[in-house]
C-alpha cells in the first residue's frame, strides 16, 4: 500500500503516501516513532467518488500529477484507495499509461 486515507471523525483529513514519509524521514530524522501522522500526512488530499469513470479518474490524476486517489462516496465517506495499477490491472492498461506519461 502506497498511500493510507487518514480520517478523523470529520471525514477524510489527509493522506499519508510513501513519498511523504521518504521525505520527512530524510529531512527530518526525529519523525518516526515519535511524532503524531498529522505531522507527515498530506493535507486536502485529491480525491474521486465511487461512481465515476475510470477515465474520469485518471484525468483527475493527470491534473493533480498523482498516481493515487482516495475514492469517496457522495456523501463523503471513505471507501478505499485508487491507484494507477488498479486500473491498469482492471479497466484500461492503455489509458493507465497514457494517464501515467501525463504524471511523470
Amino acid at each position: 500500500m502506497g498511500a493510507v486515507p487518514i480520517i478523523s471523525k470529520a471525514g477524510l483529513v489527509g493522506i499519508v503516501t510513501d513519498r511523504d514519509l521518504v521525505l520527512h524521514v530524510l529531512t527530518q530524522t526525529d519523525v518516526i516513532g515519535t511524532s503524531p501522522v498529522s505531522r507527515v500526512m498530506s493535507v486536502d488530499p485529491v480525491i474521486c467518488f465511487a461512481d465515476q469513470k475510470p477515465v474520469e479518474a485518471l484525468a483527475i490524476m493527470g491534473d493533480h500529477q498523482v498516481r493515487r486517489l482516495v475514492v469517496l462516496d457522495r456523501s463523503g465517506k471513505v471507501l478505499g484507495v485508487l491507484s494507477i495499477g488498479d486500473i491498469a490491472e482492471n479497466a484500461s492498461e492503455e489509458l493507465a499509461g497514457q494517464a501515467l506519461g501525463e504524471i511523470v
